[in-house]
């Protein structure tokens, strides 16, 4: 059993990262991380991500955010450690 901290990150990013398949890939890469949470498009064409997991894992998640996908042009990318609520189970995309 790891004793790494579980931290929980909101993270938005900008560009064009709709419909070149940025929530899909960033499933797969969550879930190869090993990192709990969701993704999903926003209106003003962004994607937005909850992230839970090891601090180290979500680092890297953030490091593949601000390249993306082949196709992703990414223009910005914020991000804010939250307090975590209850643990997530599983990697998802919601609506």
């Amino acid at each position: 059993m790891s004793t790494a901290p579980t931290v929980q990150y909101h993270i938005l990013v900008s560009g064009r990262v709709q419909g070149v398949g940025f929530r899909y890939a960033t499933v797969n890469e969550a879930r190869r991380l090993g990192l709990a949470g969701w993704v999903r498009n926003t209106p003003d064409e962004r994607v937005e991500i909850l992230a839970q997991g090891h601090r180290d894992a979500v680092r890297e998640l953030l490091a593949w955010c601000h390249r993306g996908p082949r196709g992703a042009l990414v223009t910005d990318l914020t991000h804010a450690e939250q307090p975590s609520a209850e643990p997530l189970s599983g990697f998802r995309i919601t609506y």
